[in-house]
């Protein structure tokens, strides 16, 4: 166990190196289909005159298939067949909003940080977890 260390050194850079390329894909795919979510909603807000709630929660599902669209065939170049892919991209999905949920939850309830500072920290966590996730079993 001494040795630990050498080998995470090691094997870093050649893990880093590999996911690089994906990861990078995966950031630009999430700034697309957030500035999709957010200007729908905003559309929906000023336009339609939509409660805020409907009008986040019906951006965030618009924004969730353009991510769907763009991991499977720009960031991963899927050939999984759709209704798997799908299926598990919306599971890990849920699962990314539990765990942003629980974030903001616990930032608001125990620790009382800055609501920006905690949200940063939320879609940061998110980001990689669901990069992780949607890398092994969806694509």
């Amino acid at each position: 166990m001494k040795y630990m260390p050498e080998l995470i050194a090691k094997l870093y850079p050649k893990l880093l190196r590999k996911l690089s390329p994906e990861l990078k894909k995966y950031g630009i795919v999430g700034i697309a289909g957030t500035s999709a979510h957010y200007a729908l909603m905003a559309i929906l807000i000023n336009f339609f005159w939509v409660d805020v709630v409907l009008a986040t929660t019906i951006g965030a599902i618009f924004g969730a298939l353009i991510n769907y669209a763009l991991n499977y065939s720009y960031t991963f170049k899927s050939e999984v067949q759709h209704h798997k892919a799908m299926a598990a991209f919306w599971l890990i999905a849920s699962i990314g909003w539990g765990v942003n949920a629980g974030i903001m939850a616990f930032n608001e309830y125990v620790v009382g940080f800055n609501v920006i500072f905690a949200q940063l920290t939320a879609t940061t966590i998110v980001f990689f977890i669901t990069f992780l996730m949607n890398r092994r079993w969806t694509f």
